[in-house]
């Protein structure tokens, strides 16, 4: 409940989007209504093609709404736009660059490369278990390692949201659980505010503290699942619950009636 007590980040009121061409107009989202709030990880599941990167670069602000509004009520009293930090599905590091220098690449984009700034983000590798890797190149560094290396360049800039659009998918597994788990720890800790897409059931349960189920195009929200785990779980922890298999089942049931 202490969620739903927290200010939003961002509000969608009723977006409508569509793709155009030359063969004409693909409708993608339909009437989506929901609000992120400060704190939570939210994930989003669905069908493939339904729209869920396309909410993610709404959020971004990399695409417009055709109908609808998109809302942050921080940046409306403030004046101060919003920090958002993106996390793609592939981690971008530059071989020709330390995994310092890619970890600090966003703050010299950002003219914002202080010494201050530079000892954070020292910090958040010695933190999480790259300490030893900072003069390392990216070859240098298993999947897991250069995804976690990857969130960390995008922590580095202080980001009050953080998307995150498939970014264990390149992973096989094994690595991926393990990532996931230390990713899902990272961002409880660090308390920030998450939105992941995924098409895995099992990862949006096991990372989320609320899971969005969308339906096939165009698309609307079939359930929006507040999660009730203990807070100190890790997301491995919480595969092994009871509660998780009744959330599985709950969004899978959901999925499985809207394909007929």
């Amino acid at each position: 409940m202490e969620a739903f007590l927290c200010p939003s980040l961002v509000q969608f009121q009723e977006v409508n989007f569509a793709y155009h061409s030359m063969d004409g107009e693909t409708p993608v989202l339909s009437n989506i209504s929901f609000s992120v709030r400060e704190g939570e990880f939210l994930s989003m599941v669905g069908p493939s093609g339904c729209g869920k990167s396309t909410i993610l670069s709404l959020i971004a602000g990399l695409l417009e709404p055709e109908t609808g509004s998109i809302f942050f009520p921080k940046q409306e009293k403030t004046g101060v736009q919003a920090n958002i930090g993106y996390m793609l599905q592939r981690d971008h590091l530059f071989e020709w660059r330390s995994v310092l220098r890619n970890v600090t690449l966003g703050l010299e984009i950002r003219k914002q490369k202080t010494k201050e700034n530079v000892r954070k983000a020292e910090v958040l590798l010695e933190k999480y278990g790259l300490e030893k890797f900072m003069d390392a190149k990216p070859s240098q560094l298993s999947g897991g390692m250069r995804q976690r290396a990857a969130l960390i360049r995008t922590l580095a800039l202080n980001p009050e949201l953080l998307l995150l659009d498939e970014p264990f998918s390149a992973l096989d597994y094994q690595t991926r659980l393990s990532v996931g788990d230390d990713i899902g720890t990272i961002i409880r800790k660090e308390k920030k505010t998450a939105v992941l897409v995924t098409h895995d059931l099992a990862e949006a349960i096991s990372l989320g503290t609320r899971v969005l189920v969308m339906s096939k195009r165009p698309t609307h929200i079939l359930c929006d699942l507040p999660l009730d785990f203990d807070p100190e779980m890790t997301p491995l922890e919480k595969r092994n619950t009871g509660q998780f298999q009744q959330y599985f089942q709950q969004i899978w049931k959901e999925l499985k009636r809207d394909e007929t």
